[in-house]
């Protein structure tokens, strides 16, 4: 497939395709007129490109260890150097850290819900405003500005 294919299957502008690209994170093939050549497998690898990203990740952490990321991981024992082992450490913490912080948002926002559900009015429930005043059951807003007291 071509770069502008996708672009619209991964919702990821073509600028940044070639971005992805430069930093060695997708390797297209090259056609005979020397377009690029998108596999599909490559489509998931931008997806999960740009998950990593969307999380903190840069570019160079994620080349690192992009090769692992694939149906069939291949590990570079040479690669494996004590430096590279605790970087990647430190963004596992990170990440861990950014899950638990996110679980706390989804169960407190799930809570909320929860609680305010039972107070929520269906919509053909809901009386209008003008109705409900000539029905005597609510009165105007107070804006002020048809207030009877002296200034």
């Amino acid at each position: 497939m071509r770069i502008g294919e996708l672009s619209r299957r991964t919702g990821t502008p073509t600028r940044l395709l070639r971005y992805y690209e430069e930093q060695g994170l997708l390797t297209p093939e090259r056609a005979e007129n020397g377009y690029r050549e998108y596999g599909e497998h490559l489509v998931d690898r931008v997806l999960q490109i740009r998950g990593l990203l969307e999380v903190g990740f840069t570019t160079r952490i994620i080349k690192e260890f992009l090769p692992c990321l694939g149906n069939a991981p291949e590990i570079h024992l040479h690669n494996a150097y004590p430096d590279k082992i605790a970087l990647l450490e430190t963004e596992l913490a990170r990440l861990e850290d950014r899950i638990r912080i996110l679980e706390k948002n989804r169960d407190a926002i799930a809570d909320y819900l929860e609680r305010i559900r039972p107070f929520a009015q269906r919509p053909e429930d809901r009386v209008p405003a003008r109705a409900a005043m000539s029905a005597g059951t609510a009165s105007p807003p107070n804006t002020g500005l048809l207030s009877s007291s002296p200034r």
